[in-house]
């Protein structure tokens, strides 16, 4: 999850946290747009001509080998409630050979007694790790001191700025001071000694803003589409009445998942490509590789059963892995490399 208003006491970053989890869990926190993926489908291969059991799932992802090409995107920290979410979905991560990212560190780099939420090494050692921090802190006093230490703090491996000009608009006494960030971006990436990943939060990211990232030497790229999560939404229940009307004109703002992979691919052919947004099962995942992406990260659909049990989440995990196997299976994909190029998604026709 994501961040935003000035530093303030640690009992307001907590209850800002707590109200996030709170409404995440017990409202429909959907926009209204879809990710854009549901336009697409594959073509079936009776023939695939090929074993289901010798399916490789595996890839590298930041120099690191994942078992299957998920991501368990960042959601919650700085609050009791956080550590228990954020060590089952580690514990999940470590037994799959999955990748995770924590939820936003500023309350930590604030109060430093919150550290214990997003500490989850000594429960999976072995995982691809993403440290977070909002970009737009950047512009009220963070630098690349505060994005080592976040990184540090739990010996990550990579480090998630994330964008959120949507969500900070909408949440009281929000960061809404994006001026010149983007130099300032740069020299988190020069200086740093671990990649840096730009996120945005659930709008989306445009082919003009993957170019400029891709030109300033960011590692990678989690496009966060527009079909999952509104933040705006979420951001409009906390503030009241008159806030969630206004959030409501901004329903359909953003841009789609399926269109941002496309998007990004073009204005940063190279970089890394995470899809996230809206990501709901295997098939998602399926047809978000064969989009242009080389993994994808999903948040939502993990929280309640993170809130359960590590083995809630690995069982949640496990239908997605099933699932992309057999869509790989039935188009005759053997590895993500053959995915990814697969000549089989095609758009459906309109009409």
């Amino acid at each position: 999850m994501s961040d935003a208003e000035p530093a303030g006491t640690g009992m307001a970053n907590q209850r800002r946290k707590q109200d996030h989890l709170n409404i995440s869990l017990d409202y429909n926190v959907g926009g209204g747009v879809s990710t854009g993926l549901e336009e697409y489908t594959f073509l079936h291969q009776a023939l695939p001509e090929m074993d289901m059991a010798g399916i490789d799932l595996s890839t590298t992802l930041f120099g690191k080998k994942l078992a299957a090409p998920l991501v368990i995107s960042p959601m919650v920290g700085g609050i009791d409630a956080a550590a228990g979410i954020n060590r089952s979905l580690a514990e999940a991560a470590q037994a799959l050979g999955l990748a995770m990212g924590v939820g936003s560190q500023r309350c930590m780099i604030d109060d430093p007694s919150l550290e214990y939420t997003f500490r989850v090494r000594d429960v999976a050692p072995g995982i691809l790790l993403f440290a977070n921090l909002g970009a737009v802190q950047m512009n009220y006093g963070y630098g690349v001191r505060e994005c080592r230490r976040a990184v540090e703090s739990i010996g990550a491996d990579a480090l998630v700025l994330h964008l959120n000009p949507l969500q900070e608009a909408f949440q009281p006494k929000g960061n809404t001071d994006f001026s010149g960030l983007l130099r300032k971006i740069e020299k988190v990436c020069r200086e740093l000694p671990v990649p840096v990943i730009i996120k945005e939060v659930g709008s989306g990211i445009s082919e003009k803003v993957a170019r400029k990232l891709n030109e300033i030497g960011v590692a990678g790229i989690d496009v966060a589409g527009a079909g999952g999560t509104s933040w705006s939404r979420i951001e409009g229940i906390r503030a009241g009445e008159r806030a969630a009307k206004l959030a409501a004109d901004f329903n359909a703002w953003g841009i789609p998942t399926a269109d941002s992979i496309q998007m990004v691919r073009k204005g940063a052919a190279g970089l890394p490509l995470i899809a996230s947004g809206g990501i709901r099962n295997g098939l998602d995942v399926a047809k978000a590789i064969a989009l242009g992406a080389n993994a994808a990260g999903m948040a939502l659909p993990l929280l309640r059963p993170a809130t359960e049990s590590a083995e809630a989440v690995v069982t949640a995990l496990q239908e997605v892995i099933e699932v992309l196997k057999i869509t790989m299976f039935c188009i005759g994909a053997a590895d993500i490399p053959r995915l990814k190029d697969t000549p089989h998604l095609i758009k459906k026709e309109r009409g």
